[in-house]
């Protein structure tokens, strides 16, 4: 399974956030007296009266882990790595994200759901930080050859709206079905909601093992996926599942996350 890392074809990402209480003081309580966190929760408390969730948008995270898994053009998992993990400084971290990309010669980026979260996220995440994005955002192109189009599977999968035909149906259940229909953890201990405690906690490893078992999860899915597409058989597809498997044994003592993730593990019920 090892593979030169310059032959990386796809990049299976995901990122976990947090608000930023002191943004949601000084946009939405500039004249009180509250800390970060008594803004942000009367935000979300807010949030819950006016329109039936207390999900802060997106404009307010800053991401706080990001792992992301190399694959080769033949769909093998060529390594899986949280950014900046020791440290976990989201400057750093959305740094390293954009460039790690623009070094591997841009990369299809993989998500579940990416389009609506984890890619308009790292978007701001450069404009705070000050990332050149030049890349991805390729100014002055035609629409279509821009890797951020919605339609260009060469920059994007996002495998949320491969599964609903861009939207024109729904995908109840998320990430944590579609890896549970092939027999993987989905969700296990943790979930997102409780990042921001974890955060607040200081538990860095387990939002960063989080993190990576959802890559592992989104990367199951996209391998079902390329079957669907023909570019996979089954019988290529199950084999690749077995051989990451003995990947991720040989993995499970140094990578957080991935012992949990072998604990929960099933194998697809295959009908043939």
């Amino acid at each position: 399974m090892v593979k030169v890392e310059e032959n990386v074809k796809y990049l299976v990402f995901d990122i976990e956030t947090i608000v930023d209480g002191e943004l949601v003081k000084k946009v939405n309580y500039p004249d009180e007296s509250l800390s970060a966190k008594e803004a942000r929760d009367r935000y979300a408390a807010e949030r819950k009266a006016s329109h039936g969730t207390d999900f802060i948008p997106i404009t307010y995270h800053i991401p706080v882990s990001i792992a992301v898994a190399k694959i080769s053009a033949d769909f093998s998992l060529m390594n899986l790595q949280s950014l900046d993990e020791q440290e976990s400084r989201p400057h750093k971290m959305t740094q390293d994200f954009w460039h790690g990309w623009k070094q591997y010669i841009c990369p299809c980026f993989v998500t579940f759901n990416g389009r609506g979260f984890d890619l308009p996220v790292m978007e701001l995440a450069a404009y705070r930080y000050g990332v050149n994005i030049k890349r991805w955002l390729a100014p002055g192109s035609k629409l279509y050859e821009q890797p951020r189009y919605r339609y260009n599977d060469g920059g994007h999968i996002d495998l949320q709206e491969l599964l609903t035909n861009f939207g024109a149906g729904r995908f109840h259940g998320g990430l944590n079905l579609a890896a549970t229909i092939l027999g993987k953890p989905g969700k296990m201990d943790m979930q997102g909601n409780h990042v921001q405690q974890c955060h607040d906690d200081g538990l860095l490893d387990d939002i960063h093992g989080y993190c990576r078992c959802d890559v592992l999860d989104t990367y199951f899915v996209f391998l079902r996926t390329r079957v669907m597409t023909g570019e996979l058989s089954r019988d290529q597809e199950q084999a690749i599942v077995a051989e990451t498997k003995q990947w991720l044994e040989s993995k499970q003592l140094t990578l957080k996350g991935v012992s949990t993730y072998l604990e929960h593990w099933g194998d697809w019920e295959n009908p043939w």
